[in-house]
């Protein structure tokens, strides 16, 4: 046990936390010299979109050896909406390696992962790195991540941390700035130096902490988490204590070991060590496996709540099922399934009816990744719009889940977003200027974060900054307007025609371009004012035999406004659908028929009489 390591690396998106794993991973003799991950890049990140995206998304974990000690990697999700993620790592793990980059300092998602960290007493390590950048400022970063801690209310012995200079891209660490170096040994060194072993107890009984899931299609449910006390081998009975204080026997089938990015069957395992067991098809997160029904569990840590729920619908429209194979409420029902086995923020519920599910998460990215993970599996869905979780209290008020925001803008684009976050009913609680920027922290509704990101970017041309927390739920703060233009929306169905789309475009913006195919009740661009107007993009031109004035004149079209996923999923109204197939983004009206639209809005007016 005095020979195990278990670390988590924390860093803020794109400060290189990845890379460093995956110089950990090559320098260690992990891989042999032609295995073929010796040569690729981002090994951590598994998933194509992690890659595309250059996030991470799922905690994963990793291992090498080092001399004779076998140093266990987590991989910490830097974006907020994956902190369900985090909070659950930080019960494996006795040291973080604070990764920072040596230009950009340490930004507030970062301040999210250590906070927690530092709650569980963890010991840090300072990386500084990319050091080999132009402007890179590594001492003013370093005051900087010092100034950090001591917000974060950190001990004496946390202060006086380690710091290590290390370009990750380059291959090399450093204790000073002024040494050279060529491989990451002083790293490797004051890891084992550093952090301590883990806090478990060889005797006593067997338990284990559940800290993560991921699942085999062979052995069921895999329950990853380290073991704090006793040993436990392949087929010994074990019992699993639910969070309600169920307790359910089983027997273990495996148990899993990291070695590099592979997970290793071996027959026993000991205390300190982060590992896989199979055999507990019910096991959550936050739940204790122990040897025998007398034991206590371990104290049992509740994830946060979801905040945001949005609609699942199967696709009905009259395009459904020309580019997915996987269009049935059965297929999206089983996918969903599937997703919760891993993914635990995510709840997922049936409704009335029957081909809409309730799937609720901490974020829309969260909720936007997984329509896009299903849209490259082949299925085709409908999703509404985000909509918050409200709640009551005991005197029946409503209560809204509000956030901590915090923003890091340029001085310039102030007065902009100032205005956006009072129209979101924000409330500053704390502003300090740096040069030319302003950092500010801010209480917003969730239902104000939706759309904001993209507001941001445009106000501040793409150089705000900003991160977000769940903080509580507090009294509901009253309306929210939502966006303030209208939709073209399609009352034919056919192939759009350049012809029609340059008589729409004098209206607004489009979205679709000619050629398209189109269908009634498709939305096909932006409305200058803000209602809703029933265009015909299928219009052709009248031909006569008689010459018209004007011939020749070519169609000029502005290009269309294309959405990605999550911009699509902020920019709908509460009574439109983005139908997400594998090949288009189509955004549509929920009720495609204009009539039914118009039935629909009168019924609404004469409840709210009636009321």
């Amino acid at each position: 046990m005095q020979h195990i390591r278990n670390i988590a690396i924390i860093a803020h998106v794109d400060h290189g936390k990845t890379t460093l794993v995956d110089c950990l991973l090559k320098q260690s003799g992990t891989f042999r010299a032609n295995q073929h991950e010796s040569s690729e890049e981002r090994l951590m990140d598994s998933m194509d979109l992690e890659r595309e995206k250059g996030i991470t998304i799922r905690a994963k974990n990793a291992a090498f050896k080092y001399k004779n000690f076998h140093i266990n990697i987590v991989d910490t999700p830097g974006h907020a909406d994956f902190g369900g993620e985090v909070e659950r790592i930080m019960n494996m793990i006795d040291g973080v390696l604070l990764v920072v980059d040596s230009v950009d300092g340490p930004q507030a998602q970062t301040r999210f992962v250590l906070r927690k960290a530092l709650e569980a007493g963890a010991k840090p390590i300072v990386v500084i790195n990319k050091i080999d950048r132009d402007n890179a400022t590594p001492h003013k970063v370093l005051d900087a991540v010092f100034d950090l801690f001591v917000s974060l209310h950190a001990t004496d012995e946390q202060l006086d941390f380690p710091v290590i200079y290390a370009s990750a891209k380059g291959g090399y660490a450093k204790e000073q700035l002024d040494h050279a170096s060529g491989t990451m040994e002083p790293l490797f060194e004051s890891i084992i130096k550093q952090i301590p072993p883990p806090r478990a107890h060889a005797g006593l009984g067997f338990k284990l902490l559940v800290a993560n899931l991921d699942y085999s299609d062979y052995l069921g449910r895999i329950a990853l988490g380290k073991i704090v006390c006793g040993k436990v081998n392949v087929g010994d009975s074990a019992v699993c204590i639910h969070g309600d204080g169920r307790k359910e026997p089983s027997k273990v089938t495996a148990i899993y070991h990291f070695e590099g990015m592979k997970r290793i069957e071996i027959p026993e395992a000991h205390a300190g060590d982060i590992i896989g067991l199979t055999g507990f098809e019910d096991v959550f997160i936050g739940e204790t496996i122990t040897d025998s029904m007398e034991r206590e569990p371990l104290p049992f840590v509740p994830i946060d709540p979801p905040t945001i729920q949005m609609q699942f619908a199967v696709n009905d429209g009259p395009l459904a099922g020309n580019d997915g194979k996987l269009v049935t409420a059965r297929h999206i029902w089983e996918r969903l399934v599937k997703e919760i086995r891993t993914n635990v923020a995510l709840r997922i519920e049936q409704t009335e009816a029957p081909n809409i599910f309730n799937v609720s998460g901490r974020g829309e990215m969260q909720i936007a990744i997984l329509v896009e993970q299903m849209r490259r599996e082949g299925y085709e869905v409908l999703v509404s719009r985000p909509e918050v979780i409200y709640r009551k209290d005991k005197d029946g008020n409503l209560l809204e889940p509000i956030e901590r925001l915090f923003l890091e803008i340029p001085k310039g684009a102030m007065g902009d977003v100032m205005q956006n976050m009072a129209g979101r009913k924000g409330d500053i609680t704390n502003m300090n200027h740096h040069g030319e920027d302003v950092s500010i922290e801010a209480l917003i509704p969730t239902r104000g974060l939706i759309g904001f990101e993209t507001d941001l970017v445009n106000q501040t041309r793409g150089l705000g900054v900003m991160s977000h927390l769940f903080h509580e739920y507090g009294p509901d703060r009253g309306e929210i307007v939502a966006r303030k233009n209208g939709s073209l929306v399609s009352m034919e169905s056919g192939e759009a025609m350049a012809y029609a789309l340059n008589m729409i475009q004098e209206r607004g913006r489009l979205m679709v371009e000619p050629g398209e195919a189109i269908y009634q009740g498709m939305i096909v661009g932006e409305n200058a004012r803000e209602n809703d107007i029933p265009v015909n993009p299928c219009k052709a031109k009248k031909l006569t035999n008689m010459r018209s004035q004007g011939d020749g004149k070519g169609i000029q079209l502005n290009p269309p406004l294309r959405l990605s996923l999550e911009r699509a999923l902020e920019y709908i109204g509460p009574d439109e659908y983005v139908e997400a197939t594998p090949k288009n983004l189509r955004l549509r009206k929920k009720l495609l028929d204009e009539n039914q639209r118009k039935r629909a809005a009168q019924n609404r007016a004469s409840k709210v009489v009636a009321a």
